[in-house]
């Protein structure tokens, strides 16, 4: 087994080295461990913008990246610990978790934290979650992955996933907001995140002594920033793999009420329909029109609508009010 302690706090490049260490090590088993700056790591199968809080996420610099399993959304910080099992796929049962968040659990439960496996995937202490954990087979292999809340934000994971559910109508996996709780409650108030890394590194090692420490080489680091650049940096993947969507939202300005209501697929608007009581001096259906093909990504609309004259569509509105509208 590889043991892998990544120095970067960048998701994009956490999440990327995961599936760079899977297509590289075909049939080495490998542990890895990573602690993220603020971010928000979405499920494959997830509606991105209805998990998230967009405005707040975008108001503070928080990364947004999808990552190959599927399962629910997570808030990931400095005071969050990610773990990563890479086995052949076939060793282990794929639908059981258990064998994986086991040495989570005994590290935990050697400092004296009751904590438990609860359900299909989750870990708990007292009846609250600390632990999510996510899996995918590729390649002839397996990943599992999990979090461990030690100190977290918790005001800020909540603000950051509070989404409006009004919004989008789909069909994709919508997160179950569990009831979440931090580690550092049951431990001392010095338990740093790195004494965890230490310590869940010597459990592997109880079980796994043949396991030696992986540094990443110069090939290494330029083939991860290169699948950074080409996949999880990119909008395509994070927001437009979504499932097909649909989005309405109303808003109310100065000149009057409107209701935005979209079709997307694929990340692109198909269908655009906007309703309400403003008055235009052009037909709203030029405005419609414009929008079909567009990316339901605000930056994108923000320079669509600075190439047009919207107070010939609404009245007196300014594009910030009209943005408002597609968030």
């Amino acid at each position: 087994m590889l043991l892998i302690d990544s120095s970067s706090n960048n998701a994009y490049f956490n999440i990327a080295s995961e599936e760079y260490l899977l297509k590289k090590f075909t049939t080495e088993d490998i542990f890895l461990l990573y602690l993220n700056a603020p971010s928000i790591i979405v499920g494959k199968f997830q509606n991105t913008l209805a998990e998230i809080n967009l405005d707040y996420v975008n108001d503070h610099g928080i990364k947004v990246v999808r990552r190959m399993s599927g399962g629910g959304t997570v808030y990931h910080d400095l005071g969050n610990l990610n773990f990563s099992f890479h086995t052949l796929l076939g060793q282990n049962d794929f639908g059981d978790f258990s064998f994986f968040t086991q040495p989570v659990l005994n590290m935990l439960n050697k400092l004296g934290v009751p904590a438990v496996l609860e359900g299909r995937n989750d870990l708990l202490v007292n009846g609250k979650k600390f632990s999510g954990n996510a899996k995918l087979a590729r390649h002839g292999k397996m990943i599992q992955h999990g979090t461990i809340l030690l100190n977290s934000e918790m005001e800020v994971l909540g603000d950051a996933l509070k989404v409006n559910p009004l919004k989008f109508i789909d069909k994709a996996i919508k997160s179950n907001r569990s009831r979440v709780t931090n580690l550092i409650d049951y431990l001392p108030k010095e338990t740093t995140t790195d004494q965890l890394k230490k310590l869940l590194t010597e459990e592997i090692i109880k079980n796994n002594p043949e396991a030696e420490h992986y540094e990443l080489t110069e090939e290494d680091l330029k083939g991860i920033h290169q699948l950074m650049a080409e996949k999880y940096e990119t909008w395509d993947w994070n927001f437009g793999f979504s499932p097909n969507y649909n989005f309405k939202k109303a808003i109310k300005v100065p000149a009057g009420f409107i209701e935005v209501h979209l079709d997307v697929v694929n990340g692109l608007i198909d269908k655009a329909k906007i309703f309400g009581d403003f008055f235009a001096s052009k037909p709203i259906e030029l405005l419609e029109e414009k929008l079909i093909g567009q990316k339901h990504e605000l930056a994108n609309l923000d320079n669509l609508f600075s190439t047009l004259d919207l107070t010939e569509f609404f009245g007196k509105v300014t594009k910030e009010e009209i943005l408002e509208g597609f968030k």
